[in-house]
Parts: structure tokens; sequence; C-alpha cells
């Protein structure tokens, strides 16, 4: 059987490359915005959103005590503690698709049952405080609030489902898992981990501190003149920490922890955000190789059709942190519907094509396909409600 998928695998990328468009300009248009995606997240979320995450997922493996993790996220937890728990965890973050994912991995890794880990995997992009703050400012409060109370329910509904589905798969991952020891003597005090995990935390999210509307004050304003300063102090916190307290033996497991994390996350990222670019175009509102227009074709009005187009092509599109607000502006003023507004956003930031090939590494297709599925399927029904109320 596998033969006969390499097989059909070599034969579709013969006829893909015997049939190559190269003479057309939207062809050569579309790899253009590619590029221009892939060179644009480097710049933008390498270096300050997925190196750091790597290092707090990296951390999460070696420090966080495993029975920690089973007490308020594991099979056994209680649900009353394990969801809100996943889903105060992830939203804190202010992270997008694919920052999320070696925190999810790790958590998991760790021990975190199915349900609340897809909580936490879903809350991280979603259910955003900054970006709910500004679609409430943009795009309207009802906007707003619909975001937030469809992201905050999603999440435990998910996870909830997910948990169920898999209850058997899971019982069987926990039993034949690895026996939970107890935690050696680190010399450490709770407090001195927890400042340290901190200075991790503070160090992400103030260095992605989004850029406030032009003219507008305020704290968001002042924080952001001021994040590299805010930064800086949680480096300092971070170094000291490390200096005072972590033994180098224990610094080296860290190191090869966040290293197991970005081999095994980043080229998918990357060949994601590659396929992402070409098929629906780049940072600046580019031309892939679907034509823009057709999406916004399809969203106007209330429609089944609409909203779940809406969910779909959200689930797929890559939307960097509090980037989904002004690209949904620009489609409502060309005549995106109100319901297929709410479901692009309950569906766009928490997935993408490259956050899904990750999550599939971590979790296998199944589970990834009906996590998809549960994401784009209630995205679609908010919106629909929502249309309907609005």
């Amino acid at each position: 059987m596998k033969e006969r998928w390499k097989l059909l695998i070599i034969l579709a990328v013969f006829a893909a490359c015997w049939f190559l468009p190269t003479g057309s300009e939207r062809f050569w248009g579309a790899l253009r915005e590619s590029l221009m995606l892939a060179k644009w997240y480097a710049r933008e979320h390498v270096l300050l959103c997925l190196v750091p995450a790597f290092f707090i997922a990296g951390a999460i493996s070696v420090f966080v005590s495993q029975g920690a993790v089973m007490k308020y996220l594991g099979p056994m937890a209680k649900k009353i503690i394990a969801y809100p728990v996943a889903a105060v965890s992830g939203s804190i973050l202010a992270v997008c698709s694919c920052t999320v994912l070696p925190l999810f991995a790790g958590i998991h890794k760790r021990g975190a049952g199915l349900g609340p880990a897809v909580a936490f995997l879903y809350s991280g992009p979603a259910i955003n405080v900054l970006a709910i703050i500004l679609t409430a400012r943009i795009l309207g409060p009802e906007l707003g609030i619909a975001r937030a109370v469809g992201a905050v329910v999603f999440a435990v509904v998910i996870g909830l489902v997910m948990h169920f589905i898999f209850r058997k798969e899971e019982a069987a991952r926990h039993e034949n898992g690895p026996v939970i020891i107890p935690d050696d003597d680190k010399g450490r005090a709770l407090w001195q981990d927890g400042l340290y995990f901190a200075a991790l935390v503070g160090i992400l999210v103030f260095a992605n501190w989004g850029r406030p509307a032009e003219g507008e004050g305020g704290v968001w304003a002042t924080i952001y003149s001021a994040k590299w300063i805010v930064t800086g102090v949680f480096l300092v916190i971070l170094a000291g920490s490390i200096i005072a307290w972590f033994k180098k033996d224990e610094l080296s497991m860290w190191v090869d922890s966040s290293w197991t994390f970005t081999k095994q996350i980043m080229p998918l990222l990357l060949g994601g955000v590659l396929v992402a670019g070409f098929l629906l175009g780049g940072p600046k509102g580019g031309q892939g190789i679907i034509p823009n227009e057709w999406v916004s074709s399809m969203v106007g009005g209330n429609s089944l059709s609409a909203n779940f187009f809406a969910s779909f092509v959200g689930a797929f599109m890559y939307f960097a942190t509090l980037t989904e607000v002004p690209i949904l502006d620009g489609l409502i003023n060309s005549g995106m519907g109100k319901g297929p507004a709410l479901a692009l956003l309950l569906a766009g930031p928490a997935l993408s094509l490259p956050n899904m090939l990750v999550i599939r590494s971590v979790m296998g297709t199944k589970k990834t396909m009906v996590f998809i599925a549960l994401v784009i399927v209630l995205s679609t029904v908010a919106g629909m409600i929502y249309g309907v109320l609005f």
C-alpha cells in the first residue's frame, strides 16, 4: 500500500511539472507572493515570536512538574478546573496560530489531556485580549463582544468534544505513557521558577506588542513606546534567574528540548507559509493563485454558503496576531456580511495551513481533521446566528 502511495505521489508531481503554467503572469505573481509572505514571516515572526515560544516550550518540557500538568490539565483533572485553566493560560499570551504550536506541543508531551490541550491550542490565538479590544474599536462593539464570547465557548466546547470522541485512545495513551515519578529537588523555590517563566512570557508578549492606531494615545500606546525597555527588563530578569538558580546540566537539557521542538515545527511552518502565500496572497493584500475577488464575492450576505466559505477560507489563511482586523475591515467595506465576518474571526486566527501541518505531527491525522472540522462547523453556526441577530 505504501508503494502505491509513493507511485501516486510521483505521478502527481510529474503531472504538476508537465502542466506547470510557466507562461501565466498570475502563476509568477502567486509565486512572488508566496516568497514575499515567507520573507515577511521570517522578519516579523521568527526571531520575536517563534524563538521565545520554542524556549518556553522547552522550558515547559524540562522544568514544569509533570505532576502539576497532570493535576490541572491531565485526563483525571476536574473539567471545571482543567478547561478554564487551559483557556486562560492560552489567552494571556496573545500569540498567533503558529506561535502557540510549540507551547501546545510542550504541554501535550508533558501529559496534558487531549481536551485541555486542544482548549489551550484554540484559546491562544482566538481569545487574544488585544485582538478582541482592537476588533471592538475598529469593527464595532457588537462584533468584539461576539468574538470574545464565541472564542471562550469554542475553546471549552471543542476541548470537551475532542475528549469525548477520542476518550478511549487518550485512556490508552496515558495508561501506556511514562510513569509519573516524584520531582527531584531542584534547589529552587516555586517563586524562583515562577519568576523565570514570567520573564520568558514577558519577553514573548512585550517584544510583540502591536503598534497602536495612528494618533491614538492611552495605555496601549504608552506600553508600545516603552516595549523594548520592558522587554529588556524581562531579559535582565531571565539572565539573572539563569545565572543564580539553574545548573549547567539543566540549561543544557532546556536548550536540547527547545531545539527538538524547533526541528519538529519549523520545516512544516515554512512549507505551510509558502503554500498559503501561493494560494491566497502575501502580507500586503497581493493576489495569490486564487483571485481575491472570488473570496469577496462569496462572503456577501448571511447565507449558509457564505458563512461556511468564510470559515473554510479563514481556517486555511495565515493571520499574524492583530492583522485579521484590518484585513476583515477591508472585506467588510467590500461587501462582506456580518455573519461571515464573525465566522472568519472565529476560525481564521485559530487555524492556518502551516498550523494544521504541525498539529498533525503532534496528535495525528484523525484528531487534526476532527479539530479542523469542529472549528469550521462551529464558526459557521456562530456566523449564521450572529447574522440573523444583527
